[in-house]
């Protein structure tokens, strides 16, 4: 076993190590918040599903802004400076968050939390773009998918326990880790932005120059299909972290201790299937493999509107973690060959809409169902969206996977 460690080790360049380790700190403390933000607002605030949802929406709105001002600013100045504001921003907000008492402060608070912190997410897949090549991306993007999910394992279970006794204790952890990653990242890693020789003459072009290059982007029919089908797709997604841990208290009497474990039961998939489904996907076309990821999405969420018994939820999550370990890697993949070299702060804050514009609609819609209809509809609807997502992903196969130029495999992807 060691020996096999070690040549895993060696088949990744340092510098994605280092990534590795910050990203494993700083996932325990986002995993230990996050999934619990939704039960915070209505328990402490006293509010529903649909208030919680407008200011899950609120953070999501301002950081579309803040994502596409990142991707700009990752391709002008730069990866590392950016992650670094972002982890020290990330500190500080959380804490702040944690000692709002109003609802009305929480509003204001989250606009301005929601544009400073999305502004390093570009950044980070940049960089993860630069230090691997074409061949490494696709067990890369699995192996970080593991680590995440060991941190799952971590994050929630601790998190649950925390959150039955005193939210403000997820809120002062969260921010201790995000400075001590901070800490690491700012000693031991250094930029990563590729330097081209053509560009040393050439005049530096402009920060509106630089923003206008979004045009380009926006231009790209395949990567745009790809984003519009992936924003579809994210919507029913995102209730599994928004929403679910809601319906499962109010509808089924499943404490925040209990929802903890079923996260922890997707991470459990993950970490002993991931790298081996990465190995074994590489060389498949991809936009089949997104539709194939999004029927297991399909089955898994609709699941959830007709079970009842808490094993049948965990076998509902364990059918989505499938789909997940299908479409995060192969997705992340697809984003990164998409984008030229000098442009993939800007192709990477685009990719990022598509989690970040569901957020802007997806818990507040969420919510108005759950307050107000049948809370299982919630989950009927979201199976309907997923097969309207694998159909989509289907035709973008029939439609661009064949033709000269684009991309017919993950691995051959250029």
């Amino acid at each position: 076993m060691f020996t096999r460690l070690s040549k895993l080790y060696h088949e990744f360049p340092a510098r994605f190590w280092i990534i590795v380790l910050t990203f494993f700190i700083d996932s325990i403390g986002a995993t230990l918040l996050f999934p619990f933000f939704s039960l915070y607002i209505t328990d402490k605030f006293n509010v529903g599903m649909t208030q919680a949802g407008m200011v899950l929406a609120t953070f999501s709105i301002f950081g579309v802004m803040g994502n596409v001002i990142g991707g700009a600013l990752t391709d002008r100045f730069g990866r590392r400076k950016l992650i670094l504001f972002g982890l020290v921003f990330s500190a500080m907000s959380t804490l702040i968050l944690g000692m709002v008492n109003s609802l009305a402060v929480l509003f204001p608070l989250a606009a301005f939390i929601g544009l400073l912190s999305d502004v390093s997410g570009p950044a980070h897949q940049a960089m993860m773009a630069d230090i691997l090549d074409e061949k490494q991306r696709q067990e890369g993007f699995g192996l970080m998918r593991v680590i995440r999910n060991l941190a799952w394992i971590i994050g929630p279970s601790i998190g649950g326990f925390l959150a039955s006794r005193s939210y403000t204790l997820l809120f002062i952890i969260d921010a201790i880790v995000s400075c001590i990653v901070a800490v690491i990242f700012y000693i031991s890693m250094p930029e990563t932005k590729p330097q081209h020789h053509e560009e040393e003459h050439k005049q530096q072009e402009s920060l509106w120059q630089t923003v206008a290059g979004y045009g380009i982007v926006f231009k790209d029919f395949a990567f745009m299909a790809f984003i519009v089908a992936a924003i579809l797709m994210g919507a029913v997604y995102q209730q599994m972290y928004n929403s679910l841990s809601v319906y499962l208290r109010d509808n089924h009497n499943i404490d925040p201790q209990g929802y903890g474990f079923l996260m922890t039961t997707s991470a459990i998939t993950v970490i002993l299937f991931q790298f081996w489904v990465s190995r074994n996907i590489k060389n498949r076309p991809p936009f089949i493999i997104m539709a194939v990821g999004t029927l297991f999405y399909m089955l898994g969420f609709s699941m959830f509107g007709f079970v009842s018994a808490y094993w049948l939820f965990m076998s509902a999550i364990v059918v989505i973690t499938i789909g997940e370990m299908l479409i995060m890697p192969t997705s992340q993949v697809l984003a990164a060959n998409f984008a030229p070299i000098e442009m993939r702060g800007r192709y990477m804050a685009i990719f990022g809409m598509t989690w970040l514009l569901p957020s802007t609609f997806a818990p507040m819609l969420a919510g108005l169902i759950l307050d107000n209809l049948d809370p299982n509809l919630l989950w009927y609807i979201g199976g309907a969206l997923c097969a309207i997502a694998a159909f989509s992903f289907y035709i973008l196969h029939v439609r661009l996977g064949n033709k000269e130029g684009f991309i017919p495999t993950i691995e051959s992807a250029s």
